[in-house]
């Protein structure tokens, strides 16, 4: 193979339960936003979804085997693909770890590992034609949900109205504009919200080539911005949702989330890898000291390319239970009324 680039192996395993998807097919980069290549938005199914994980480091490969499995064991996941950035990870450790994560899968829905055409984390975005449902979850590798509150959070974003529009996530940040400095900051509000995390991203599969192939030149800077940085491509994301409905996104609670790249983590799984192949505390806002400013040039630059600043406040959190509210006095502790005495 002398032209094209590197990005799939097929290799298919008789079995009604899994299939492994692992490397070698050859696509150029305009081959993803042909539309005749792509399926049409009509015959997407909107009873499940198709979850896609970002990967890098092999140092999360015994996390990743978790979190497939959690995802491929709902019944509303069609399929769970492991997008591979590290473009120096060998193919041969690539179809181990397609066929690793398949066989130990608790799970029916089948999970694949795709190396990315790049590094750039725009990729996890690209418009996929093997695609066949309307609703995409974007995630990270080292976020596991519980199986409730994944098939909540679906529910949520089903329930929007007859066609979503809006992003439904777990983890929520805010822009803010800055009167003193009189610029865009990038922020946390406990009261509202403007921005979801791709930590854990549902959203329409549409916005995918939205993202990639449309918005001429003024996106084409954007996304251009995000490879200058190495971050911010979930803000962007943000941008394109919101310019696209003119809301802000739905928080969702969660019962239970595990967030083992978070830089407070104690013991052996805090320390991991940049996309440009640095090991560093894994969690992002412990990659630089400046991160929160580094976000909010991201959000500067975004306004000022795309000449709009569409990023919306929505407030409170949608939840699948209130439960109890009253405190009460049960073996010598205060719970919730409603709690049963401990044994």
């Amino acid at each position: 193979m002398t032209t094209g680039k590197l990005i799939l192996i097929f290799i298919a395993v008789a079995s009604s339960r899994f299939f492994i998807v692992s490397s070698l097919r050859l696509l150029s980069g305009d081959h993803y936003c042909d539309r005749t290549r792509l399926p049409s938005p009509q015959a997407l199914r909107s009873d499940q979804f198709t979850v896609l994980i970002n990967g890098y480091s092999e140092s999360r490969i015994p996390i990743l085997q978790t979190v497939t499995g959690v995802y491929s064991s709902s019944p509303s996941v069609a399929a769970v693909v492991v997008l591979w950035g590290n473009p120096v990870t060998p193919a041969k450790t690539l179809v181990e770890l397609s066929h690793n994560l398949s066989i130990s899968s608790p799970g029916d829905a089948p999970i694949s590992v795709i190396r990315q055409p790049s590094s750039s984390l725009n990729a996890r975005f690209l418009p996929r034609p093997w695609i066949s449902t309307r609703a995409v979850l974007i995630c990270d590798d080292d976020i596991e949900v519980d199986p409730k509150s994944i098939q909540f959070a679906f529910n949520i974003w089903r329930s929007r109205s007859n066609n979503p529009e809006q992003l439904v996530g777990l983890f929520a940040r805010s822009h803010e504009l800055d009167l003193t400095s009189r610029t865009w900051i990038y922020t946390v509000h406990p009261d509202r919200y403007s921005i979801l995390l791709t930590k854990f991203m549902l959203m329409k599969t549409e916005y995918l080539y939205q993202y990639s192939c449309e918005g001429g030149e003024s996106m084409a800077q954007a996304r251009s911005i995000v490879d200058e940085m190495r971050n911010c491509e979930d803000i962007l994301m943000n941008f394109v949702a919101a310019n696209k409905t003119g809301m802000g996104p739905v928080l969702v609670g969660a019962k239970r989330v595990r967030d083992w790249g978070d830089a407070r983590n104690e013991g052996g799984h805090r320390r991991g890898l940049t996309a440009a192949g640095e090991e560093v505390a894994v969690g992002l806002s412990s990659r630089k000291k400046d991160h929160r400013r580094r976000r909010g040039d991201c959000i500067k630059e975004f306004h000022r390319v795309l000449e709009k600043m569409p990023l919306t406040y929505s407030y409170g959190k949608m939840v699948d239970s209130i439960g109890e509210q009253g405190l009460c006095e049960k073996g010598g502790k205060l719970v919730f009324c409603d709690q049963q005495f401990p044994k």
